[in-house]
């Protein structure tokens, strides 16, 4: 895979648990960096390296107020990710309909 291509994946970036909760915390509002690090049980520099992949990702930016940078959300990219699990969908709902004959056969 090609470096600039990696750089922007989304899906990598979300892969990892602590980069979808930093995401739902910035999905409530804007944050500085020092409240979000407050919420992990990590470092600070830490916690910076799971900001700079998202931002790699083009999910968040994040902007200097006087001595603290404050991060918000992109969601944009995501539709990519949204596009790519409604081609699953289907079978979900074929399961499920699956599942409503199943038991609606069992009660008769």
């Amino acid at each position: 895979m090609a470096a600039s291509a990696e750089k922007h994946d989304v899906f990598k970036a979300i892969a990892d648990p602590t980069r979808r909760e930093v995401l739902r915390l910035l999905a409530e509002n804007e944050r500085p960096i020092s409240e979000i690090a407050d919420h992990f049980d990590m470092s600070r520099t830490a916690v910076t390296k799971h900001l700079q992949i998202l931002t790699e990702a083009e999910l968040i930016s994040g902007r200097k107020e006087g001595r603290e940078k404050i991060f918000q959300l992109h969601p944009e990219p995501l539709t990519e990710v949204k596009h790519w699990l409604a081609y699953y969908e289907k079978f979900w709902g074929n399961k499920l309909a699956m599942l409503r004959h199943f038991v609606e056969d069992d009660k008769k």
